[in-house]
């Protein structure tokens, strides 16, 4: 075992001029899933989708870690907010994740009795905090999550981070999601957390692109150790998958990952 994940007061953090970190705000009562999953999809947009694909980059540093391959799928729609997808379709029989490629390009034709055992769900990158559209974000999260569990999956929001000019989304994102998550028995990622926290520690590494919202190759890599954090429970630190960073600063955001899910989730539970 290579790490737990350690449980604290705090639920957010936010960028501050010294130490990057905020007083709690809404603390997450879900603190990890009741098994690691096995089968996963992600339902987003472009945020996901960037630098090859945020999942890719989760299933690299679970292999390298010696953990059991994650057999996954991304459904994304550019600029999409939940409203958007037809969650219940990606469930259907024999359709979305039926076959995939394995490492020398061959389709492998997947047969198991459910399809996917987590599905991570992210709104639009300001969806949850805008004005006309926050309550689309709430009713969409609860209709969302009700799909995932009647289709035998756990429901995971990702919680994004904040655009590069308006660091005080941050909070704002965080205490969306992480009430969402209360409100619909649902773990939270906090991406947006970890960006902040890189930020505030290391400001001269850029995790974004000329838009300021996208991400660069090491907010994805940030994003990607964060979550495989989250839905494994074990530290990213030990692996040795970069995604094409130097070594130091990919072992950089991979700590930053780590300390980032102990503060928000805490340690709850251990995972073998």
């Amino acid at each position: 075992m290579r790490g737990v994940v350690r449980w604290c007061a705090g639920a957010a953090l936010a960028l501050g001029a010294a130490a990057g970190v905020a007083a709690a705000q809404t603390r997450p009562e879900v603190r990890g899933l009741p098994a690691p999953p096995t089968t996963a999809i992600y339902i987003g947009n472009s945020f996901f989708y960037y630098n090859n694909s945020m999942h890719s980059h989760v299933r690299a540093l679970m292999r390298d870690t010696g953990m059991a391959p994650l057999t996954q799928v991304s459904v994304t729609i550019s600029g999409s907010g939940f409203d958007w997808h037809d969650v219940a379709s990606y469930f259907r029989p024999n359709a979305v994740g039926s076959y995939s490629f394995d490492d020398d390009n061959n389709i492998v034709f997947n047969r198991r009795d459910r399809l996917f055992d987590a599905a991570v769900l992210m709104d639009c990158s300001q969806c949850p905090i805008h004005p006309r559209l926050s309550q689309v974000f709430t009713e969409y999260a609860r209709r969302h999550a009700e799909t995932v569990r009647a289709n035998g999956a756990q429901p995971v929001f990702f919680m994004s981070w904040a655009y590069a000019d308006k660091p005080e989304m941050t909070a704002q994102l965080a205490e969306a999601y992480t009430a969402a998550g209360n409100a619909n028995g649902a773990l939270v990622i906090p991406a947006g957390l970890a960006f902040a926290r890189s930020i505030a520690e290391r400001p001269s590494l850029n995790l974004y692109v000329a838009d300021k919202r996208h991400p660069s190759l090491a907010g994805t890599y940030l994003a990607a150790a964060t979550t495989m954090a989250v839905l494994t429970g074990r530290s990213p630190e030990p692996s040795t998958y970069t995604a094409g960073l130097d070594g130091e600063t990919a072992a950089f955001l991979r700590g930053v990952a780590w300390r980032t899910v102990q503060e928000y989730l805490g340690a709850g539970r251990a995972t073998n």
